[in-house]
């Protein structure tokens, strides 16, 4: 067993952590998959009111960016003609900042335009009879790309340069673990775990005085596990041993077939979502270069044969201890 550590306790959670603070624990489902939040409960928590607010705000959440909601704003800017602007907004905005910057500097491995593309390999709100040959490829490649956005800031906006379709299931689902956390903490939670799909925040401190211990995801072929003290971080994987080949290569048009699983520690979980998907679709050393490059703390399983490679950054292994 190997664990990961912050290299310090932020102290300012000290003026809010009780050690005889009551675990409390709340669920739900959520972008098909479930949501969990663990709270080392304040003062007066209300459970009630605290996992209705959960609930509600997952749902403007939704209503924004689901791209299996043909209502939701991104459904009614993908149905747009040519030419429409659409009006992000603060929470379409900051997603789409984030994804454009990502996009960038990944070199289009992370791309927010690649709806046509997710399905037309069946990962979408439609199924399909048969994978894509190369002229549907090719046809869905010609209208996807963020480089065909037009995208502006004050006032935010989008423009759609026709049959583009947005799919944002590799950022939003951070996003929404990051806007969970920011809720807790506006209604008087410090110390919390947070978690959406297998992706996670850990805020201040448990009760017990031990950080929020996690373990990545894991195929179980691989030996040595890895704990992650998540204090005031985040930690999103993206991998392709649970669901299948479902990584959609942008630049290409085709499914990922070399990463296994990549896992990224990042304070931003939106962040650590949109890395974990750019650094899965990259070839492995182009991977690894990136992540050093960004200083991003990963972890990144290949598959060479029928072996796996496991590969840490600089950063992930100046955080670990072994037992």
């Amino acid at each position: 067993m190997r664990f990961a550590v912050p290299p310090a306790i932020d102290p300012a959670c000290f003026a809010t952590w009780r050690q005889d603070a009551a675990i409390v624990r709340l669920g739900g489902e959520t972008m098909g998959t479930s949501w969990s939040v663990s709270v080392a409960a304040p003062p007066g928590f209300d459970r009630g009111a605290t996992a209705a607010a959960i609930e509600a705000r997952l749902e403007h959440i939704l209503g924004q960016m689901s791209h299996w909601r043909a209502d939701s704003l991104l459904g009614r800017f993908n149905a747009a003609p040519a030419g429409a602007w659409l009006s992000l907004p603060a929470d379409f905005a900051r997603v789409m900042d984030a994804a454009f910057d990502v996009a960038e500097r990944s070199a289009g491995a992370f791309d927010p335009a690649v709806g046509v593309l997710v399905d037309i390999w069946g990962h979408g709100p439609v199924k399909v009879a048969r994978p894509p040959g190369p002229e549907e490829i090719a046809q869905a490649l010609s209208v996807s790309g963020y480089g065909r956005l037009l995208h502006e800031h004050e006032p935010a906006r989008l423009r759609q340069p026709g049959g583009l379709r947005l799919d944002l299931s590799g950022i939003a689902k951070g996003f929404a673990v990051d806007a969970l956390a920011l809720l807790l903490r506006e209604r008087g939670c410090d110390h919390a775990l947070v978690e959406i799909g297998g992706e996670l925040v850990g805020m201040g401190l448990r009760p017990d005085g031990d950080p929020w211990w996690v373990e990545v995801e894991t195929p179980a072929c691989e030996p040595e596990l890895l704990r992650i003290a998540l204090h005031q971080l985040a930690v999103a994987t993206s991998g392709d041993y649970v669901r299948g080949r479902h990584t959609i290569d942008p630049r290409s048009g085709l499914p990922v077939e070399h990463a296994v699983s990549v896992s990224v520690i990042h304070p931003s979980a939106m962040l650590a979502d949109a890395w974990a998907t750019a650094l899965g679709v990259h070839a492995p050393l182009a991977a690894q270069n990136l992540a050093c490059r960004e200083k991003l703390a990963v972890r990144l399983l290949t598959r060479t044969g029928d072996e796996l490679e496991e590969w840490l950054s600089p950063a992930l292994e100046a955080m670990i201890e072994d037992d």
